[in-house]
């Protein structure tokens, strides 16, 4: 059975993963309590989980790569599109903080209610699930520091791109519905500045400007 150990020493010793905080984030995140009880034992594997509806939680390398894109500060607040299970919310979470606040959206009300029940029993207080079309963004909350997509589109939705700080770094796989780009990039005047990360492979993002 894969360990939590094993996926540290792979990423550390390869590189992956160079920022001690995402590290530690994942240190004191349990993973298993954010999959369904059939998978317990594959918890450390390094691939994606059915969570049920169509929907996965990311391969734990997956989640490290985005996080550590994100380039994330105490404090900040960050907008999720696509809670899934709640995992990448609760990693962020950790990461930026209790002055910090995590905003994850999920269009799909049993997912949503999926991943409040792990944020809950684990007692995350900075981290809002809210039953909604991310692709929209979520105007309430805005505007954040920081904004990361979970699900495959086929751009970066322009109400993101209003919704984020100037300066403020986005990360999302974007591509067709085979394969995506991890793109991140980061707002100058009102613009985004890509660069790639690598192909990865997500679920569609679902809503107005989704799939």
């Amino acid at each position: 059975m894969a360990s939590k150990r094993h996926l540290i020493d792979y990423w550390v010793s390869s590189e992956i993963v160079k920022d001690k905080k995402v590290i530690e984030a994942f240190k004191k995140i349990p993973r298993e309590k954010f999959i369904k009880e059939e998978h317990l034992e594959e918890a450390y594997g390094d691939y994606p989980l059915s969570i049920g509806h169509g929907q996965t939680i990311s391969q734990p390398t997956t989640v490290m790569v985005m996080t550590e894109s994100l380039e994330l500060k105490e404090g900040q607040k960050v907008l999720e599109i696509g809670a899934g299970s709640g995992y990448q919310a609760a990693i962020i979470a950790k990461i930026v903080g209790a002055e910090g606040k995590v905003i994850s959206t999920e269009i799909l009300p049993e997912i949503a209610e999926f991943a409040q029940e792990n944020i809950s029993k684990l007692k995350i207080k900075n981290v809002k699930i809210v039953k909604h079309d991310g692709s929209k963004g979520y105007a309430k909350e805005a505007p954040y520091d920081r904004i990361i997509i979970t699900a495959a589109c086929p751009k970066i939705p322009k109400p993101l791109v209003k919704q984020l700080k100037e300066n403020g770094i986005i990360v999302a796989p974007v591509g067709n519905l085979i394969e995506q780009v991890m793109v991140k990039a980061r707002k100058k005047a009102n613009k985004l500045v890509e660069e790639k990360i690598g192909e990865f492979r997500f679920v569609p993002l679902k809503g107005k400007y989704g799939y």
